[in-house]
């Protein structure tokens, strides 16, 4: 849920600033301030090469929130399916949570539900089903306030009410929902104000329920979010990270840009290692851009497509951007008001799956002048993706590339007229000659 991330969309570094007392501090202070900021300059101007998984990149890594599928906003249609393909989508803020499929003990509402896997399997779409907040009924503290209604960012009252809910909608999509998720950013309040451990039981619980009755699906842990999530992480871990197949995090870092997203994706896969979890794969279950952000179209197609390219390109699996049929609560948007029509953006999300399903990524780095270079293998056919997100300049093509064609996010191939091109924040697809 995108609410969170508006607290840390300042910087990622955590500075505070409090009241000197002596000049003396004031000055301390400040070269403390700007030596830090120094080195933290110096670590983003520093050439990188970044190691993709071996394998061609998946379809699946290509996730979505779609909200009003199946259950429309106010007086507004239903958002229609994506003329764009959707290879996976995680289902919240969708209707589909606890107190809507058990609102009263023993009384069930599949009909949100059913319909949504009905339609994910219509379109051959993969369903992560994140299993989170209480209803009132079962809350241990129902009048406590939450980002939803009172009661549902606690705990249950009886473990009994949890292990029956989860075992009950398993079995019913035994084989149809491939993927569940616990919770929901533990680390911030709104949405959970139970105890580590008492989120370790439920998950332990799930995670057991889960593979009995359908052993092949996937139990993704509960996502934290943003840096504060780092600290939050690790004792989870090392007390139920053996209960889950897949390790959730929601990268939100906005307002900065794409790139930004590697430190906070090095210090989560540093955490998993500490803890044991090193081979399990890592999804972004939940990331986009908020308020107060303003990101103008073209920028905001930009930053879409080299999010997905930048993520996979540091190990990360899955990416659900958020979200399709939403305008209220994000800065970045993939469609218009009609929830149909795509914006800049939500072309882009089509434009690089092109690019990149199927291919192997071999290598993804930065030169001295911060422009990106991502090299593609497409059964033997190579490809690049080159951007520079701070300017638009010249960029000399390596003579090895044998270079012909080059293709923009939005538009057309054309055929390269010289051994060089203007390359800037949007990610151009350069296309060596057959061979």
């Amino acid at each position: 849920m995108p609410g969170f991330a508006r607290l840390h969309c300042a910087d990622g570094f955590g500075f505070g600033f409090v009241r000197m007392k002596t000049r003396a501090t004031i000055v301390a202070s400040a070269l403390f301030f700007f030596l830090a900021v120094a080195i933290a300059v110096a670590f983003a101007l520093k050439p990188m090469t970044l190691t993709p998984p071996s394998v061609p990149v998946p379809a699946s890594l290509f996730g979505m929130h779609i909200h009003y599928m199946v259950t429309p906003k106010g007086n507004d249609r239903l958002t229609p399916w994506p003329s764009v393909q959707v290879p996976a989508w995680r289902l919240w803020d969708a209707r589909v949570t606890w107190p809507d499929i058990e609102p009263n003990k023993g009384q069930w509402r599949f009909e949100n539900l059913d319909r949504s896997v009905e339609l994910a399997e219509a379109h051959h779409t993969d369903v992560l089903l994140t299993l989170g907040l209480t209803p009132r009924w079962a809350s241990a503290r129902p009048q406590e306030p939450s980002g939803y209604a009172p009661g549902y960012a606690a705990e249950p009252t009886d473990i009994e009410d949890w292990r029956t809910f989860v075992r009950t909608v398993a079995t019913r999509y035994k084989g149809r929902i491939h993927a569940y998720e616990i919770w929901n950013e533990p680390n911030v309040k709104r949405f959970w104000t139970g105890s580590i451990d008492q989120l370790v039981t439920l998950t332990r619980e799930a995670s057991i329920i889960i593979h009995s009755i359908d052993p092949q699906a996937v139990v993704v842990s509960p996502p934290a979010t943003g840096f504060p999530g780092i600290k939050w992480l690790p004792e989870f871990l090392s007390k139920g990270g053996q209960y889950v197949d897949a390790i959730g995090y929601h990268f939100y870092l906005t307002p900065k840009p794409p790139e930004a997203t590697l430190q906070l994706v090095d210090a989560i896969k540093k955490v998993m290692s500490e803890n044991g979890a090193q081979d399990k794969p890592l999804w972004d279950t939940e990331a986009g851009w908020l308020p107060p952000a303003q990101i103008e179209p073209e920028l905001g197609a930009a930053y879409l497509a080299r999010s997905y390219i930048v993520l996979w390109a540091d190990g990360v699996q899955r990416f659900y951007w958020y979200a399709w049929d939403n305008h209220t609560s994000v800065a970045l948007r993939t469609t218009e008001n009609d929830n149909q029509t795509m914006t800049p953006a939500g072309q882009a999300f089509a434009t690089i799956q092109n690019w990149l399903v199927g291919a192997r990524m071999d290598w993804c780095k930065t030169d001295t002048d911060q422009t990106w270079q991502c090299q593609l293998n497409r059964d033997g056919t190579l490809q690049w993706i080159v951007w520079n997100p701070d300017r638009t300049g010249p960029f000399t093509i390596p003579r090895s590339w044998n270079a012909k064609n080059v293709t923009p996010l939005i538009g057309d191939s054309r055929r390269l007229s010289g051994s060089s091109l203007d390359v800037g924040p949007t990610p151009l697809l350069v296309t060596a000659s057959s061979r």
